[in-house]
C-alpha cells in the first residue's frame, strides 16, 4: 500500500501527523508527504526555509514534497491568506510535483483549515484513488467560535465547501464521538468512524536525558500548560485564576508553549505583578514528556463555546500518558474525558474561581491521592489511546479502501 499524507502542517512543526507518518513506515506503509513550507505557530518562515518555489527533502525514510505558502504571521487577514496559499498551491503545484507517483490512497490530516481537504480531492480524482479525511476540527462552527469569522453569510458559504468535501471523501475519521452528529448532518452517506488522537510513546515513559531549566517548574506546587496560547484555549481563565491565588506563594502556573494570546498574558503577567505565572515560550516538542512528568498538575483549557463541548483536545491524551492530575477547564467531550478517567479534576469552561479552587484542592490533597489520580490517567491511556495501536487500526481503515478499489477494478 502507497498512502500520501496530504497536510498543511509537518515536520519540523509539531503536529500529530509526524509520528503517524513515522509508525507507518515503520510498520511497511510506504508513505509520501504533501506539506507546505514550516511556519508554525510563529508565523514566520523556519530557517533553512524559503516561502516560494517547491522542493523535496527526506525525514526519517520518508519524502516530504513541499509547496509554497503565505506565512502566517500573527493572524488576521495574514491567516487568511496562509489557509488560502496552501490550498492554491496544492492545487496548482500538487499535481506537478507528485506526477510520476502514484498512490492507493491519500490521507488528509484535517486540523484547522479543513480547506486544504479540496486539493487533496483533487489530486485523488486526477489519481483514481480514495481520500479519507481525519477531522480534527468543526468547521464552519470553529470559524464562528474563535471569532476569526463573524458574518453568517461567509460562515454559510464555508459550510457548503465542507458539505462538498465530506461528501466527496471516501471516508470520514472523526477524533472525538461527539463530532458524528454534527459531520454527519453534512456528509450525507459518506462514512464515519471513530478514531482518536494518541501521542508518542514517549510521552508514557521516563523522561531521559536533562531538561532546560524553566522557572516555576521545580518550585513548590506546579500546574502547567502545554500548546498552543490561542483564543480558542480562553487563556484569560488563567490569568485570572493565576490573580486569585497570587498570594500562594508555592503555587505556580506554567504556561509553555505560543500563540496569538501569548503577548497579551505576558502584559497581563506585567500589569497585574503576578509573580507565580511564568511564560517561558516553546520549548521542541521531544522536552514535553519530560516537562509534563516534573509537574505537580496539567492543565487544560477551551473557550465556553457550543462546538468545544464536542471537542477533546490532543494534549489531554499526552497529559493522561503522562501519568500526572489533570485539571481541566472546559466543558463537554474533554471535562467528560477526564471524568471517565478519574485522571482529575474538571470545573466549567472560563470558570477562573473554580479553576483555582480546583487548583487548591489538589495542591491540599495528599500526594499519594494525586498519585493515584496520575496513574489511573496513564491507565485509561493504555487500554484506549496506545499509539501503535491506534496505527494498527488506521491501516485496516486504509486498507479497506484499498480493498475496495481493487474489487471495483
Amino acid at each position: 500500500m502507497r498512502v500520501l499524507i496530504f497536510s498543511q502542517y509537518f515536520w519540523p512543526e509539531s503536529f500529530r501527523i509526524n509520528e503517524v507518518t513515522r509508525s507507518l513506515l515503520d510498520k511497511g506503509v510506504r508513505v509520501d508527504v504533501l506539506t507546505g513550507k514550516p511556519n508554525y505557530p510563529r508565523g514566520t518562515i523556519f530557517d533553512g526555509y524559503c516561502a516560494t518555489g517547491c522542493h523535496q527533502e527526506t525525514w526519517q525514510g520518508v519524502e516530504i514534497n513541499r509547496v509554497p505558502v503565505v506565512p502566517r504571521n500573527r493572524g488576521g487577514m495574514h491567516l487568511m491568506l496562509n489557509y488560502l496559499s496552501f490550498i492554491f498551491s496544492g492545487l496548482l503545484f500538487g499535481p506537478w510535483v507528485l506526477r510520476r507517483k502514484r498512490f492507493d490512497v491519500i490521507f488528509v490530516y484535517a486540523p484547522s483549515p479543513i480547506l486544504q481537504a479540496i486539493p487533496a480531492i483533487f489530486l485523488g480524482w486526477l489519481q483514481g484513488c480514495r481520500v479519507v479525511l481525519w477531522v480534527q476540527d468543526l468547521w464552519p462552527e470553529s470559524l464562528s467560535a474563535t471569532g476569526y469569522v463573524r458574518n453568517r453569510w461567509a460562515l454559510k458559504i464555508v459550510e457548503w465547501v465542507v458539505r462538498f468535501i465530506y461528501r466527496h471523501s471516501d471516508l470520514l475519521l472523526v477524533q472525538s464521538r461527539a463530532f458524528v452528529a454534527p459531520v454527519r448532518a453534512l456528509a450525507a452517506d459518506t462514512p464515519i468512524k471513530y478514531y482518536p488522537n494518541s501521542v508518542d510513546d514517549s510521552f508514557a515513559l521516563p523522561a531521559k536525558g536533562e531538561l532546560p531549566v524553566v522557572e516555576g517548574l521545580d518550585e513548590g506546587f506546579s500546574v502547567m500548560f502545554a500548546g498552543n496560547i490561542g483564543t480558542g484555549q480562553a487563556v484569560e481563565v488563567i490569568v485570572e485564576a493565576a490573580r486569585l491565588l497570587k498570594e500562594q506563594s508555592d503555587i505556580h502556573f506554567v504556561v509553555l508553549g505560543e500563540g496569538s494570546r501569548w503577548q497579551w498574558m505576558q502584559q497581563q503577567t506585567l500589569k497585574l505583578g503576578l509573580k507565580n505565572l511564568h511564560l517561558p515560550g516553546r520549548f521542541p516538542v521531544e522536552t514535553m514528556p519530560g516537562f509534563m512528568q516534573k509537574a505537580s498538575a496539567l492543565l487544560v483549557t477551551l473557550a465556553d463555546q457550543e462546538i468545544f463541548k464536542a471537542t477533546i483536545p490532543s494534549k489531554v491524551q499526552a497529559y493522561l500518558a503522562a501519568g500526572r492530575p489533570i485539571l481541566a477547564c472546559l466543558n463537554g467531550e474533554g471535562a467528560d474525558l477526564v471524568s471517565a478517567a478519574e485522571a482529575g479534576l474538571a470545573v466549567p469552561a472560563e470558570d477562573a474561581k473554580a479553576l483555582a479552587a480546583a487548583v487548591m484542592e489538589l495542591y491540599r490533597m495528599p500526594p499519594q491521592a494525586r498519585e493515584a489520580m496520575g496513574a489511573r490517567g496513564r491507565l485509561y491511556y493504555t487500554q484506549h489511546f496506545v499509539h501503535e495501536m491506534l496505527v494498527d487500526q488506521l491501516i485496516m481503515h486504509l486498507l479497506s479502501l484499498c480493498d475496495h478499489k481493487v474489487r471495483a477494478k
